[in-house]
């Protein structure tokens, strides 16, 4: 029987984008078993090299020039070091793209125009690449020429109108998340439609160019809170931690700190109120059924919150596990990977690196049974495989 491979062990990808939408998508990619190629800027690199503390450290405790956050997305890739803002440069990288199935580039539009590095340019020579722009608001509309960042975009396309808490409550107000959330669900899109655009390549034979904006991708983030508004032509509000939709399904404070409840169904409401000795509250017309639990938010909320802080927040949660309410704690990163069902998931991953010995990484969440995701390369240091790509594609660097 031949022995399977990754899925992508045939593609390989050109990486012009840095910072992290674009490298979120091509870390995909490369785990997927792509032959990611990263173009860096000789002297500087990747923006997201210099942004730390806290950075790598060396087998003598001292701190390298590797960020976390970069490690944190361009495993499993190798680094060219080319600077095609100049002639020489930008002939490297037309040579490259010969080889290559897939361009991923986050620059301004018609930022690589100049270059030679376009989209219409590069198809003439390679007419099966696909072509991926990844921009702030898109290669079209009144906004197109301006950049766009993740916490900017966080505001703009309404997601910090649906986080933070209660305007009328202690600490009311917008919030970001505590993640770059628009950047990466941009780059989950971008993989998507890399995989797609391959896929359909296999019957045409014919590449194509891809737009993806932060904007697009954040507003379409937006799930049920899109449609909330599109059938009520309410604009949704802050609820903190509680649900729009659903009660309850909220943080809660136990007597010695908190955890959330996330009930989703009346079963569910029912055997809640069991276990925090309330059942009559399941019966009650005002709370049997989520629509009025919805509508008597306020005065249910008071009654489950008086009830949570009899009892610890572990006491409540093993309760609430043994009759099936969905539950749990509020952890730490630190609580996170020493979690029994985190470590049992084997989440945290140690690397080989050839200044530290070794790097930890976060376990790409896709568990294929039969091609797993392989961890072979560290992010890469700048330029390390320069020489190795040259001579492996034939490239004639003048």
């Amino acid at each position: 029987m031949q022995e399977r491979t990754a899925p992508l062990s045939d593609i390989r990808v050109l990486d012009l984008s840095r910072v992290l939408a674009g490298p979120w998508c091509t870390q995909n990619l490369a785990d997927l078993g792509a032959d990611v190629i990263k173009v860096e800027r000789p002297d500087t690199g990747d923006d997201t090299r210099s942004w730390g503390p806290p950075y790598l450290k060396d087998q003598n405790g001292e701190d390298t020039t590797e960020s976390a956050y970069y490690l944190s997305t361009n495993r499993n890739k190798r680094s060219v070091a080319v600077d095609f803002s100049t002639e020489q440069g930008a002939a490297i990288i037309r040579q490259m793209v010969k080889h290559c199935d897939v361009l991923v580039e986050n620059f301004k539009v018609g930022g690589l125009k100049k270059y030679g590095l376009d989209y219409e340019t590069i198809k003439e020579i390679n007419p099966g690449i696909i072509y991926c722009s990844i921009t702030g608001f898109g290669q079209t509309g009144p906004l197109a020429n301006l950049p766009g960042y993740d916490f900017m975009i966080q505001g703009l396309g309404g997601l910090m109108s649906i986080t933070g808490e209660r305007d009328d409550l202690p600490g009311g107000g917008p919030q970001k998340a505590g993640v770059a959330v628009t950047d990466v669900i941009t780059g989950m899109y971008a993989t998507v439609a890399i995989l797609g655009a391959l896929y359909e390549r296999k019957r045409s034979g014919k590449g194509q160019y891809i737009d993806l904006a932060l904007l697009d991708s954040h507003i379409a983030m937006l799930a049920n809170q899109n449609l909330n508004y599109m059938t009520s032509g309410i604009p949704p509000k802050r609820y903190g931690n509680a649900h729009p939709n659903i009660v309850p399904y909220q943080a809660f404070a136990a007597s010695d700190g908190h955890l959330i409840v996330a009930v989703g169904n009346n079963n569910q409401f029912k055997a809640f109120c069991k276990v925090i000795k309330r059942p009559e509250l399941a019966d009650n017309p005002d709370y049997s059924s989520n629509g009025q639990r919805l509508k008597n938010r306020d005065v249910l909320v008071d009654i489950i919150s008086a009830e949570m802080l009899k009892c610890s927040r572990d006491e409540w949660i093993d309760a609430l596990q043994n009759a099936g309410v969905p539950c749990g704690p509020i952890n730490d990163l630190q609580q996170v990977y020493n979690h029994p069902q985190v470590k049992s998931r084997g989440v945290w991953v140690n690397m080989a690196h050839p200044v530290a010995g070794t790097v930890p990484t976060t376990a790409n969440p896709i568990r294929y049974s039969d091609t797993p995701v392989q961890y072979t390369r560290p992010a890469p240091m700048l330029g390390e495989h320069t020489q190795e790509v040259f001579q492996e594609l034939g490239i004639i660097a003048d």
